[in-house]
C-alpha cells in the first residue's frame, strides 16, 4: 500500500505548474496509478504521494465497476455543464471524512499523454466528478474548501477525533 500524505500536509495546497511532459513526470504517472491500484481509489492527485506535479489518475468507470485508470498530465478542465449533482466526496488524505460536494454533471478536460501528445477529454457523471476534484487538487484546491466553513470545521473536528 502506498504512503499517502495526511492533511493538512502543505504539498495539498501547492499549485502544480504546468510543464512539458519528461521522464520525471512519466515517473511520478506510474507511481500514482500503482498507489490508485493499491487501494483501489477512483482517483488521485499526484499530491496525495507528496509530489507538486500536474499529474492525476481517473478511473474512467462508475463505481462498482472494475477501475479503468488513466493517467493525466496537465489536466485543465476547458468546459463543464451548468447543471449540477450533489455526490459523496473524500480524499486518501483524509482517511474517514466524506462529505457531500456539489459538482458539474458533466466536464472537458484538455491533457497531455505520457508521449507529450496534447487530447481532449469528455467524461460525464461519476467520472466527471472524480477528475474535477482530482484536477483541483492540482491546483492546489482540497475538496473541503468547496464545504461552508459550519461543514467544513465539523469534518476538521470529526477528522482530528478519528487521528488520536
Amino acid at each position: 500500500m502506498a504512503d499517502f500524505v495526511i492533511y493538512p500536509d502543505p504539498v495539498l495546497a501547492q499549485v502544480a505548474r504546468l510543464r512539458p511532459v519528461d521522464a520525471a513526470m512519466v515517473a511520478v504517472g506510474a507511481a500514482l496509478q500503482a498507489a490508485a491500484e493499491s487501494v483501489q481509489a477512483y482517483g488521485l492527485a499526484a499530491a496525495h504521494i507528496g509530489q507538486a506535479e500536474p499529474i492525476v489518475v481517473v478511473s474512467m468507470g462508475t463505481p462498482g465497476d472494475a477501475r479503468d485508470y488513466r493517467v493525466l498530465f496537465n489536466p485543465v478542465v476547458t468546459a463543464v455543464a451548468e447543471e449540477t449533482s450533489v455526490g459523496p466526496e473524500g480524499s486518501v488524505s483524509m482517511p474517514g471524512i466524506e462529505v457531500p460536494i456539489a459538482r458539474a454533471q458533466w466536464c472537458e478536460i484538455a491533457h497531455d499523454a505520457a508521449d507529450g501528445t496534447q487530447h481532449n477529454l469528455r467524461l460525464e457523471g461519476f467520472a466527471a466528478r472524480v477528475a474535477q476534484h482530482e484536477i483541483e487538487q492540482v491546483n492546489g484546491v482540497f475538496f473541503l474548501s468547496r464545504l461552508s466553513r459550519i461543514k467544513r470545521d465539523t469534518a476538521l473536528r470529526k477528522f482530528g477525533k478519528s487521528q488520536r
